[in-house]
């Protein structure tokens, strides 16, 4: 019994010395000078031409104009208490932190919607102490200053409605009607999203965003703001929903306009809080132009497939400037940005960078290789089976030229085992791909998984012959008075030979040239008629993925088509990447002047057989120029590797 009550004291003790301290705290933050948070938290985004979009000034509302039961809704699921409290609910946190220790886990939430605006009001959301014991203050520093109808009303126009932030463009988007005119079946399922956005959207997930809704409508009637009956009659009502835009070509630009936020929280020259800035300007190189064209191919090729994903990325090679992004094929039923944070098998798209290094390493565009079914060995009797597309084989040697337009998976390991595993690994480091690679013999076919903007880097080395760029969506950020925070820095390294480059560029406009039809036809063929510039190509397939990439001067643009399931690819899922890719060049260049590279002084063109790698002659059935480094062009005393190599092993 003194063991308890000595208990209770230390108990009184400790609540009246955080009462003191609590006390202490906000007459200190009283004493402060007033935040001006309705600046706060803004973001004007303008395109490369300068023009603002999706200027989120402009959907401000007050609090007379938002539906008194989307306002009702919120403060029932998110704090009831929010009218009766200075910015932390005491008596919830201590029940929440109980359940979650009986639990062992993390059940239940005590943020009230002050302390919810103040974290919002930082750019990123750190889970520190020090970042928490920063929005503890901010909180205290909100609640001297503000009313809580101040308060409710910027947390309202700030919060984020599953990609659209403010309740005014979540009216408009969802439901194509201002947030003063809400009914209470919508409302109570807006309000639902912010708890989880990427969850609880009713165009991501209808039955999630559904349960929440119910329970959200228990929590009104429970709190007293509407009956059972009105509760019931809600929940039952029918909702369209629009998930038009909310300012000009919005649909078009939300994976755009993530994976700039995504930036944004990445450049360390930017305050972490919003007040330190009154709002960003943020200036990017969105091309309008570009992104509904490409939004518009990817509706249009995969109207018939509503289960297959898309990614793609438009990126100027010169600078590292991405002028149009895409993260799925369809924002408003998922979020989730595969261009930016999803990796994938890239397949045959890996062997351009393989045949750069094997060119830099004594390889000519004619040295062959046999194209047969082949088993590799190595040691401990480890072996290896890869096999081509369709199981099509020549029997014979092919050149490096014809492998490349026919994507011959044996020719590529062959070069890949010859060379070394590590070189591939090697080249791909040098060109900007980051993720960890094996020296792995698939390696060669594209076995490891690596982000499409990563791919797409290492391309624009060879689209700007020879240069390493960093892909960038920013080009500027400027606080509210126009003061530069961020400045984009668009260094260029050069770290390839420019003839080799050349060399491998044209090899890469073989892929849909009908002068290398024999046993297979180049991959692009079928697409060639529909082409009006020239282009370098490489196609990619796994068993899941679809890969694309092509390029010219001022141009490249990657896609990727699968599923999120890792599911098999249909055959005819080919078709829809490869349509993606020439419809979203062609309509970005449309009415360019067609810009190839022009061919450098160590470099010559020699009309050969592209199929064997021999001189051409009046009786050759397929006549080609292809280009060489001075001195390697071949003479009619040129022999075929194989005679030389006639089997690779990896040794211990």
């Amino acid at each position: 019994m003194k063991k308890l009550k000595k208990y209770f004291k230390v108990l009184i003790v400790v609540i009246l010395f955080l009462a003191f301290l609590y006390g202490g705290l906000y007459l200190i933050a009283r004493l402060t000078p007033k935040l001006e948070i309705k600046e706060a938290n803004k973001y004007v985004f303008y395109d490369i031409s300068g023009n603002s979009y999706n200027n989120s000034d402009e959907s401000w509302v007050t609090l007379e104009n938002i539906s008194e039961h989307l306002k009702n809704a919120t403060i029932s699921i998110e704090d009831k208490n929010f009218y009766n409290h200075q910015g932390f609910d005491f008596l919830r946190i201590l029940k929440a932190l109980y359940v979650n220790i009986i639990n062992g886990k993390t059940l239940q939430g005590a943020s009230t919607i002050s302390q919810q605006y103040a974290k919002n009001l930082f750019l990123t959301f750190d889970k520190t102490w020090s970042r928490k014991i920063e929005e503890a203050w901010l909180t205290l520093r909100i609640e001297t200053h503000y009313s809580k109808n101040d308060i409710l009303e910027g947390y309202l126009n700030t919060i984020n409605y599953g990609g659209i932030f403010g309740i005014e463009d979540a009216s408009k988007y969802y439901f194509n009607k201002s947030a003063k005119d809400l009914n209470l079946a919508e409302a109570s399922m807006l309000a639902g999203i912010p708890k989880s956005p990427s969850h609880y959207s009713p165009l991501v997930d209808a039955d999630a965003a559904k349960k929440r809704q119910k329970i959200i409508l228990n929590a009104m009637v429970k709190n007293g703001y509407i009956t059972e009956k009105e509760a019931d009659n809600a929940y039952n009502t029918t909702l369209t929903y629009i998930g038009g835009t909310i300012s000009n070509n919005v649909s078009s630009i939300m994976y755009y306009q993530d994976a700039v936020l995504d930036e944004l929280k990445s450049i360390k020259t930017i305050p972490t809080s919003f007040l330190e800035t009154g709002g960003l300007k943020i200036y990017t190189y969105l091309d309008i132009k570009a992104q509904s064209v490409l939004d518009a191919s990817i509706k249009k090729n995969t109207a018939e497939n509503r289960k297959i994903q898309v990614a793609s990325v438009v990126m100027n090679p010169n600078n590292g400037q991405i002028i149009a992004l895409s993260g799925g094929r369809d924002y408003n039923t998922s979020q989730y940005n595969r261009a930016t944070k999803s990796n994938r098998q890239v397949g045959s798209t890996m062997k351009p960078l393989l045949y750069y290094a094997a060119l830099e390493n004594g390889f000519t565009p004619t040295t062959t290789f046999t194209s047969e079914k082949t088993i590799f060995t190595f040691s401990e009797n480890k072996t290896y089976s890869p096999s081509n597309y369709g199981d099509l084989y020549a029997d014979k040697p092919i050149t490096m030229t014809a492998a490349l337009a026919y994507s011959d998976n044996i020719y590529a390991v062959k070069t890949h085992l010859f060379l070394g595993e590590e070189t591939l690994v090697d080249t791909a480091k040098r060109v900007g791909i980051d993720n960890t690679l094996s020296p792995i013999p698939s390696l060669a076919l594209g076995s490891m998984e690596i982000n499409l903007i990563e791919m797409t880097q290492g391309y624009a080395a060879f689209a700007n012959e020879g240069y390493k760029v960093e892909p960038h969506l920013i080009s500027k950020v400027e606080d509210k008075d126009g003061n530069i925070l961020y400045q984009a820095d668009e260094i260029k390294e050069n770290i390839l030979n420019k003839n080799i480059v050349y060399v491998l560029n044209e090899m890469l406009a073989n892929t849909y040239s009908a002068d290398l039809i024999d046993y297979n036809y180049p991959t692009m063929l079928n697409y060639a008629s529909k082409m009006t510039k020239k282009y370098a190509i490489k196609t990619g397939t796994t068993i899941s993925d679809r890969l694309i990439f092509g390029y010219n001067k001022d141009l490249i643009v990657g896609v990727w088509t699968g599923y999120d399931d890792n599911s098999e690819t249909p055959s005819d899922d080919i078709s829809i990447s490869r349509n993606i890719w020439l419809e979203t060049i062609e309509g970005c260049l449309e009415g360019k002047e067609d810009k190839w590279y022009k061919t450098p002084n160590n470099v010559v063109g020699v009309l050969v057989d592209p199929i064997s790698g021999k001189l051409a002659t009046n009786s050759s059935k397929n006549k080609k120029i292809i280009y060489y480094i001075k001195g390697t062009e071949p003479t009619m005393s040129d022999s075929p590797l194989d005679d030389i190599i006639p089997t690779i092993k990896e040794e211990d």
